[in-house]
């Protein structure tokens, strides 16, 4: 396990949540009752060692740097053996979806269009197949997804108190510096999850945040079909993903 985040650089880069008609959302796609429960928890992080900062201490390249990050855990679980993209991967995509932030004047990007550049074009030569929106209010189908798509690649809307959390929680108030978005936007992925919470990777490490801050900071998350994640067909849990993977790009944007 990679040990807690101590860096003082931290950037963000993820910017405001886009929609699109066309993005499937998983919840009315699904027949949960045909779906296999999700256990209690989940982690697909052991077989990694070492995560990549992805020059996310320098720029705003959180949206593409989850994506590596994603690669990297996906190979793990599904061979034993990660799969690191090269930083210079990262960047080359990033160069591709980047926006200015009118309001910081920064760079950073739409989750949307780094999954959309993800799947047509791929990041290191790796793409992903369809993607679907979960509901972030939707804990059993959070929990679900991450299960059956090996994690969530997900967007927080940061509050300035989680500057000095080493476990990002919820202080009990959603004013002042606990205002949502208040620090910015962020984009990770998640990793694993339990009954306390959730882990994810960002700034080259894992870190841990509860359901309640999820619940009040997590305003994007998606699933996605990767070929990283499967052997031949289907997922390290088993799950045949072969006619979901059919349908879902049919009608994902």
């Amino acid at each position: 396990m990679t040990t807690m985040i101590t860096r003082p650089q931290r950037r963000l880069g993820r910017l405001p949540v886009a929609t699109d008609v066309r993005t499937l959302r998983l919840a009315q796609y699904v027949d949960r009752s045909a779906l296999p429960p999700a256990p209690p928890e989940m982690d697909i992080s052991r077989a990694v060692y070492e995560w990549p900062m992805y020059a996310n201490d320098r720029i705003g390249d959180c949206t593409t740097a989850a994506a590596g990050h994603m690669i990297e855990a996906w190979t793990a679980a599904a061979t034993g053996t990660p799969v690191v993209v090269s930083e210079r991967d990262v960047l080359v995509a990033f160069d591709h979806v980047k926006q200015v932030d009118p309001f910081t004047g920064e760079e950073g990007a739409i989750e949307l269009d780094v999954l959309r550049y993800w799947r047509k074009t791929g990041i290191g030569e790796h793409r992903v197949g369809a993607f679907a929106r979960v509901s972030t209010a939707d804990r059993e189908l959070v929990r679900i997804a991450a299960y059956l798509f090996g994690g969530l690649y997900i967007g927080l809307a940061l509050p300035l108190t989680a500057q000095r959390q080493d476990a990002w929680d919820w202080t009990g108030s959603l004013t002042g510096p606990a205002t949502p978005g208040s620090w910015g936007g962020h984009a990770v992925d998640v990793v694993a999850y339990d009954d306390t919470g959730l882990t994810i990777v960002t700034w080259g490490a894992l870190k841990r945040m509860t359901w309640a801050f999820w619940d009040r900071y997590c305003d994007e998350a998606y699933c996605l079909i990767s070929d990283d994640f499967l052997r031949n067909g289907r997922a390290p849990n088993g799950f045949d993903a072969a006619a979901l993977r059919a349908d879902l790009a049919l009608v994902t944007a």
